[in-house]
């Protein structure tokens, strides 16, 4: 088995108390030995091994759909009906809890934060009563006292002004935050962090790297992740997962600077794509397909963007950068006449009809019904809209989704599957206006380069217009012709500046 306790100390060189905090820091807290999981009729995670101890923060990078989200379920035992794990988990000494035991630690000793964040969140309730509830029920403090404590961490995340709002009246990246933050109120001694800073822009990501980083100071993390910057950031011990099986295990240091192996090598190499040879020369039709006249808009009496011009041409493609909150989604939303303006105008082309104009949303689990299975849900696509069903293989093969997965409930597939289910939903409408919200945030490097480079030659290879909502700054300006930034240092705030 391998073990991740980190260096010995020599007893010799420290104090009585000294070596009893070394000691609690070697100590394991959660010992994996052979773990695997299986459904009915595969394997899908093989004989994996790891241990988690205080001060020594382990990460796992790896191909989307590897597993990674099974592997932190299994920890917390709670695996989706219909899986089995085999191998031992000890959990602080333990293997053998009940469930009713395990649903003791959940919150206090062992807290997971999810991938998807409007799964883990009350529809209905404010965000601020949430987390509070976490410190009243949890923690034991009075109304008052959580109320207090929760007003200060939501202020710490950006969050202070928005503690009245439901989740569906936040952004991603701000859901991620009130989500963060109510899976850590009652300060467990162990956090799994699934995606953490997913949805995030640079400077909440970089606040959310600082916060995992003290949890791994007084307590154990496991973050899964496909941003390398945060593995790097973290540091601590990586873990390197394909295909359900680990490929590469060290510290993070190491194989970040030195992959051993090949797919290890081609993660690291996908981190910053260049898209120059799919962009250049970009040519659009100046028709326009919609024009916004002097639009306004204010959210929560927040203003997001006022008097702000824009024609979209066919073809052309387009990108809305900014801050977590400042109103991209809602920008996007807007153009599709999803939103209304509170003054100005929008104007749609008679040649976006029925179809035609399309989303792909940012949490891709809302965009699906959770009842029926990926083939039912294609199925019914193709007859609604008389599309070519021999056309499903081709799109599975080059989005790399494994045909098997059609027979599966969008609940038993990985985010990144389901974002790219989501996607050749899209690409079979063959729509004139497509905006893409964070399109690839759930893929791994290599997927991302290679499903976001699909997207754009189909885009241009059919006409179509892309509206790219995205934090990735360097992306965006080799991708794109024009860049919309809402506030930040460019513009005023809550203005709209096309870069």
């Amino acid at each position: 088995m391998n073990s991740f306790a980190g260096h010995s100390v020599a007893r010799s060189q420290l104090s009585f108390d000294e070596a009893a905090a070394a000691s609690r820091e070697l100590t394991p807290v959660i010992e994996i030995e052979n773990l695997s999981i299986h459904s009915v009729n595969e394997c899908i995670v093989s004989g994996l091994s790891l241990t988690l101890s205080t001060g020594n923060p382990v990460t796992i990078l790896g191909e989307t759909g590897s597993g990674k989200s099974l592997l932190a379920q299994s920890i917390m035992g709670a695996l989706p009906a219909g899986l089995t794990c085999s191998g031992h988990i000890r959990r602080f000494g333990r293997d053998d809890h009940t469930l009713d035991e395990l649903e003791q630690l959940w919150g206090c000793r062992i807290a997971m934060l999810p991938q998807e964040p409007w799964l883990s969140l009350d529809p209905i309730m404010p965000g601020k009563q949430q987390a509070a509830l976490v410190e009243q029920l949890v923690n034991g403090l009075s109304e008052k006292e959580s109320a207090n404590i929760t007003l200060k961490r939501m202020t710490e995340l950006g969050l202070g002004t928005d503690g009245e709002k439901v989740p569906d009246q936040l952004s991603g990246g701000m859901a991620q935050r009130l989500a963060y933050l109510c899976a850590t109120a009652a300060g467990a001694d162990v956090l799994i962090a699934d995606e953490p800073t997913k949805g995030l822009d640079a400077s909440h990501k970089s606040r959310i790297i600082e916060l995992l980083r003290k949890q791994s100071d007084k307590g154990s993390l496991l973050t899964i992740t496909h941003d390398i910057d945060v593995a790097r950031a973290l540091g601590g011990d990586l873990i390197v997962m394909r295909q359900g099986s680990c490929v590469e295990q060290g510290k993070a240091h190491d194989i970040l600077q030195n992959p051993a192996s090949a797919y290890g090598r081609a993660l690291i190499a996908a981190h910053s794509p260049v898209f120059s040879a799919v962009t250049s020369n970009l040519s659009y039709d100046e028709s326009p397909l919609v024009t916004i006249s002097r639009a306004s808009k204010t959210r929560g009496g927040k203003p997001l963007f006022s008097d702000l011009n824009l024609t979209i041409g066919e073809g052309e493609i387009i990108g809305l950068s900014g801050g977590s909150g400042a109103g991209k989604s809602t920008l996007a939303d807007m153009i599709l006449g999803l939103v209304k303006t509170d003054e100005g105008g929008v104007r749609h082309s008679p040649l976006l009809t029925r179809g035609k104009m399309l989303k792909l949303y940012q949490d891709p689990p809302s965009a699906f019904p959770q009842t029926i299975t990926l083939s039912q849900n294609l199925d019914d696509l193709c007859r609604l809209h008389s599309l070519n069903k021999a056309e499903i293989p081709h799109w599975l093969d080059r989005l790399r989704l494994d045909k098997k997965l059609l027979e599966r409930r969008p609940s038993q597939v990985s985010g990144g599957e389901l974002q790219r289910f989501a996607l050749l939903r899209a690409l079979m409408m063959r729509p004139k206006l497509l905006v893409a919200d964070e399109p690839v945030s759930r893929l791994d490097p290599i997927v991302a380069s290679e499903t976001l480079s699909l997207l754009l030659k189909h885009t241009r290879r059919i006409g179509c217009a892309l509206i790219l909502v995205s934090h990735d700054q360097a992306a965006l300006n080799q991708i794109c012709g024009r860049i919309i930034k809402l506030g930040g240092d460019k513009a005023f705030p809550g203005s709209g500046t096309v870069l």
